[in-house]
């Protein structure tokens, strides 16, 4: 009998978690290997970043797509600013909600998920606006052209060092 601990991480039937399945498959399917977190929460790489899809079941199962960042410390002691950003970034786009918690920014789409909803296009329309939604915030927040980024040299998942945004990655909610 072998190692149970050396078996893969498969993930849960499909019937009971129907929709986080349905998102699992879609994220297999484009070849960005996800993974589930402590919470449940599945996490996949875009753009080198991380990004997560939470996902709530029920009557109106509830699909959260989000990504964190921890603040550069040039903004982060500067709550008028940082509220102010998050503010101006959630009027200038549609579908994404920014907000700020112990430093780190949360950038977030959310989408009721009803019966016969094409799942890969919200994951994949969600990903991108919010990966455009961080560089937007950091490009207001820090007062650069846009497209600019930060100086600094891209940091790792769990490393310290700025990513393309100017910004450390977080860890899991």
């Amino acid at each position: 009998m072998s190692d149970p601990t050396s078996l893969p991480n498969f993930p849960p039937p499909a019937n009971e978690h129907p929709l986080r399945g349905r998102v699992l498959d879609v994220l297999v399917d484009a070849g960005a290997q996800p993974n589930l977190d402590t919470d449940g929460d599945v996490a996949f790489q875009a753009n080198e970043q991380t990004i997560f899809v939470r996902v709530t079941e029920g009557d109106l199962p509830v699909m959260r797509v989000f990504g964190q960042w921890t603040l550069p410390d040039e903004v982060a002691s500067d709550a008028d600013k940082v509220s102010a950003t998050c503010n101006e970034v959630n009027l200038s786009l549609n579908c994404v909600k920014t907000g700020v918690a112990n430093n780190t920014l949360v950038v977030t789409s959310e989408h009721l998920v009803v019966e016969g909803a094409d799942v890969a296009t919200l994951v994949q329309v969600s990903t991108s606006i919010i990966l455009s939604g961080v560089q937007l915030w950091h490009e207001r927040a820090l007062g650069l052209e846009p497209g600019a980024t930060p100086q600094g040299e891209p940091g790792q998942q769990g490393e310290p060092g700025a990513d393309a945004n100017g910004s450390t990655p977080g860890q899991g909610s």
